[in-house]
């Protein structure tokens, strides 16, 4: 994985999965049962650490990333959140800079201390070979989530703050650059060897919105980090950025960038793999429904992007109807790849 990021063509590409421990996996389901609210099992090491091998041990993928979720920085900064069962996460939403006041840096790294125990833990616990992901959400995404205080179809409330009061917002996207870089940086310290940002919601926003709240954002996390950690590699994951993947591999400064679904592999092997390597992209229903289209896809993919530096990974993350013997084929699939034929 490492050398990968570094430029290096491997025999085999690398491969792990977003959201590679989770629900599709019956020994989660098992655990989570237990555990309490999803919450819970983020802030408890014990069960972080679990669940973050529970893949490991079925598929011996190159990467573990870090179990926890993207939404732990808001509730670090004093964001009330909870989880509903079918829903999805809730906060109280912050719209103005008035409700800024009520988010506080002051205990961040105390609330946040069972993610760095589970970090450190992880770096001892995983095999050698295996390399240790830390990741956060990107500012553009949180702030989604804080502004509309749920998921979103139409991001009306942030975007009518970003557009209109791009001051007061900007005052939310500045704290959030800082304290997700502190954050990146302190799992780095416990032991992450690569982070990775998530931007789930980059695709919203129109090309000069997007320059200005996604590009220049991560571009400054990065240089903090750099400034920190100048070896840890950084990986960018614009989901639904299109036409803007040229725009922000050029000005984001990321060592890598996860692709999307969307994503023709042919124009990413030749617009953005001749600048650095790339990861991605298998349609998670694609992993999900399995057989001979699995195999297709996977291939293609394999045999578009393997010949230059390349993480294989899917578009999105598993989702919950994924069969657990769908991704033992793909790992078997990427694994042969160097003796298929």
């Amino acid at each position: 994985m490492l050398a990968a990021l570094a430029g290096e063509v491997r025999q085999r590409p690398p491969f792990w999965l977003m959201r590679q421990a989770g629900r599709y996996l019956p020994e989660y389901r098992e655990l989570r049962a237990k555990a309490g609210s999803f919450l819970d099992m983020c802030y408890n090491p014990d069960h972080a650490v679990e669940v973050t091998l529970q893949p490991l041990r079925r598929y011996d993928m190159d990467a573990a990333i870090l179990f926890s979720d993207i939404l732990v920085v808001p509730h670090a900064l004093g964001q009330p959140l909870t989880f509903l069962e079918g829903e999805g996460p809730k906060l109280d939403p912050v719209r103005s800079v008035e409700d800024l006041k009520r988010l506080s840096r002051d205990r961040f790294h105390e609330r946040l201390e069972p993610v760095y125990e589970t970090v450190r833990r992880l770096s001892s616990a995983i095999p050698a070979h295996t390399t240790l992901i830390g990741f956060a959400g990107a500012p553009w995404t949180i702030a989604c989530y804080m502004v509309e205080g749920a998921g979103s179809k139409e991001y009306a409330h942030v975007k009518r703050w970003a557009y209109g009061d791009p001051a007061g917002f900007g005052a939310l996207m500045d704290l959030l650059v800082e304290v997700t870089a502190d954050y990146l940086c302190t799992q780095i310290e416990a032991g992450a060897e690569v982070v990775q940002l998530f931007d789930s919601w980059a695709g919203v926003l129109p090309a000069g919105e997007f320059r200005r709240w996604v590009i220049e954002p991560t571009r400054r996390i990065v240089d903090l980090i750099k400034a920190r950690h100048p070896a840890i590699p950084v990986i960018g994951f614009p989901r639904g950025a299109g036409l803007s993947y040229e725009e922000y591999v050029t000005g984001s400064g990321v060592d890598a960038v996860g692709l999307d679904t969307t994503v023709p592999v042919a124009w990413a092997a030749g617009n953005l793999q001749s600048r650095l390597p790339v990861q991605g992209n298998l349609d998670p229903i694609m992993l999900a429904a399995g057989g001979e289209a699995l195999r297709t896809a996977a291939s293609e993919i394999l045999e578009t992007l393997a010949g230059r530096p390349f993480v294989f990974n899917l578009g999105h993350g598993v989702i919950q109807t994924t069969p657990p013997e769908h991704v033992a084929e793909l790992a078997r699939l990427i694994k042969d790849w160097p003796n298929r034929g």
